[in-house]
């Protein structure tokens, strides 16, 4: 696509390898500040010259052109260093969730046949867990900021220090596999959706310049993790792309750890997610307007509710631009802008990207009022699903991608978010199946059945709430309710487990023993 929309957006040249595109665009900016973490600050001379160095020790362990290698790696300087320096070698990084279990990254390490692992020192012991348990051999497990290395891994620094810079990127293709990330979908395993060297170009051209209006002089500081669509795009092709400064935070984002940030380094952009938004005004050490430097604040993730856009709005005095992306779009394609928000609406296409809402029988849904399912097409859409043709066919179209997301247009062409095609729960801006959760919980002997449904809490914010039938009823208490989340907590992602549980002496079925989830939502409104 040469120019999305008629934008005047050049297009990158067949011949393309983004991270030399990164570098490129930064060559005068040696001795500016490119990343800030919680160790120190790291100048974009220095990025390009440890990154360049990291993909000489990518290809020096053994790794070739298009090989994957995993990035399990917290919020600090060494995730661009290696995902850039990846990049430049023609490596394809697969950058994964840090709160995942040891049988998530086995399954990942085995279907992506990762040949090198890099990740934080304190994710070692489930890592190891992982490779042992896929009985999967890497030609180097390098880790980040660590001490006390077990035997057969090496420290990041030393890895990469000892290979002299590499002289030149690889002569990649703007259409050419450059990085996987995985998306979670209604059932089986998480999938591994494949992108290329110019979907990331696309993205920071067409929402993080062109939309967003980032410039060279931002501090930039998202709460979404780099591992995450959303915060890739937030914390490194959007502001490395105009020359901005990030600060990156390895720690949870919670508002004490948020704020402490904005008081002290005076970010002027942040990205966030609803759930986070509606925790940051709770919370009673909320700063002064006058007290943070804030110019524009993004929400992804899940749809912002009118009531937390509006709030923070009066309290800082600037908007909060809330839109929707995907893992399979790289980022947002349907947003609100600056100067122009309606607080409870998703916003308008970003331009460069056309919209249509479907109806069952794939027709357009043109009435305004009328709901449909939310199909993209634009620039940065992935090429496909890894090893999953099925899936594939089902989520890209010929240039279209279903989002699974339901939504109407109303009259002054807003699009209104009305939920998810099928029973996944988005919690905190991560998908949640209910399967998994429920298969979890029966796995605790007490449980004889679950089923798992979201509730909307008073911020407008999706829940999940479990509904279990006990093998013996009279052992229904408070604690055994805290006993269950905290089993759930210790074997699937932390984000995933039932805020809530109630306890039923059977669930509602269909004649074929189906569970009816929509008595169980019926329920929950009616408490």
């Amino acid at each position: 696509m040469s120019d999305p929309a008629g934008l005047a957006v050049p297009a990158p040249p067949a011949r393309f390898n983004f991270a030399r595109h990164l570098f490129e665009l930064n060559a005068g900016r040696a001795a500016q500040i490119a990343f800030i973490d919680d160790a120190g600050r790291l100048s974009y001379g220095e990025l390009e010259h440890r990154a360049r160095r990291c993909a000489a020790a990518l290809l020096g362990s053994g790794l070739r052109r298009e090989e994957r290698v995993l990035l399990a790696l917290h919020d600090c300087s060494d995730f661009p260093v290696a995902f850039l320096g990846a990049l430049y070698a023609g490596v394809v990084p697969v950058a994964v969730n840090t709160l995942l279990s040891a049988d998530d990254y086995a399954y990942m390490l085995a279907h992506c046949r990762a040949q090198a692992v890099l990740t934080s020192a304190p994710l070692m012991p489930v890592m190891q867990a992982a490779i042992t348990a896929g009985g999967r051999e890497v030609r180097a497990l390098v880790v980040s900021r660590g001490s006390d290395l077990p035997a057969g891994a090496l420290a990041f620094d030393d890895w990469i220090a000892a290979q002299p810079p590499l002289a030149a990127a690889a002569d990649t293709a703007a259409d050419e596999i450059a990085f996987w990330l995985y998306s979670s979908g209604s059932t089986g395993r998480p999938k591994g959706t494949a992108h290329t060297h110019a979907n990331p170009y696309w993205t920071a051209e067409l929402y993080g310049r062109r939309t967003l209006g980032l410039r060279a002089d931002d501090l930039c500081f998202s709460a979404a993790k780099l591992f995450f669509a959303y915060g890739l795009g937030n914390s490194l092709s959007f502001p490395l792309s105009v020359g901005a400064t990030v600060l990156l935070m390895a720690e949870r984002p919670t508002p004490a750890a948020i704020f402490r940030r904005w008081l002290e380094h005076r970010p002027t952009v942040f990205f966030g997610a609803p759930t986070g938004y509606a925790g940051l005004l709770a919370a009673p050490e909320l700063p002064a307007r006058d007290a943070v430097a804030l110019r524009l604040c993004s929400s992804a993730g899940e749809a912002l509710p009118r009531e937390i856009g509006e709030r923070f709005a009066a309290h800082f005095g600037i908007d909060v631009i809330d839109g929707i992306g995907s893992t399979e779009m790289l980022h947002i394609f349907l947003s609100n802008r600056p100067g122009d928000v309606r607080y409870g609406s998703s916003g308008k296409p970003v331009a460069g990207y056309d919209i249509e809402l479907r109806d069952e029988a794939g027709q357009p849904v043109t009435a305004a009022g009328h709901i449909g399912e939310l199909c993209i097409r634009g620039p940065s859409s992935a090429l496909m699903y890894w090893q999953d043709r099925v899936r594939s066919d089902a989520t890209f179209q010929g240039a279209w991608t279903r989002s699974g997301d339901k939504y109407e247009i109303d009259a002054d062409g807003y699009y209104i978010y009305s939920g998810r095609s099928d029973d996944m729960l988005k919690v905190s801006g991560q998908y949640v199946s209910p399967f998994e959760v429920e298969a979890t919980l029966v796995q605790h002997p007490a449980v004889l059945e679950a089923a798992l449904i979201g509730v909307i809490d008073p911020n407008g914010l999706t829940r999940p709430k479990a509904y279990v039938v006990l093998k013996e009823r009279g052992q229904a208490s408070a604690a055994l309710a805290t006993e269950l989340q905290q089993f759930v907590k210790a074997r699937l992602a932390p984000h995933k487990y039932p805020r809530e549980v109630e306890f039923l002496d059977e669930l509602p079925k269909t004649a074929t023993g189906k569970i009816q989830r929509f008595r169980l939502r019926e329920r929950a409104r009616q408490a």
